[in-house]
């Protein structure tokens, strides 16, 4: 199964990247996932449901011990080529 991970990091800091949003960069872009793009007010991630909830849990306990008041994150199971499951 393949997933996509969308997450956000709290609080925002619009002048520097606090350092709960730059651990959570970190792990998402040091994990064995595909598809990686980070920004300022938004992460994705794609690849294999271990990959990707090893990844979570990690980012998660990371993010909250360097400062994060809140994570907000969306996980979808992707479809295969029919389209199922991608909706």
């Amino acid at each position: 199964m393949r997933l996509r991970v969308e997450f956000t990091t709290e609080p925002f800091d619009l002048d520097e990247a606090p350092p709960h949003a730059v651990v959570a960069r970190d792990v998402i872009q040091g994990a064995d996932l595909d598809a990686v793009d980070v920004g300022p007010f938004g992460n994705t991630a794609e690849g294999e449901a271990d990959g990707v909830l090893t990844a979570v849990d990690a980012l998660l306990r990371k993010a909250l011990a360097a400062g994060a008041t809140r994570v907000s994150l969306q996980v979808n199971v992707l479809g295969d080529e029919s389209g199922e499951g991608d909706k």
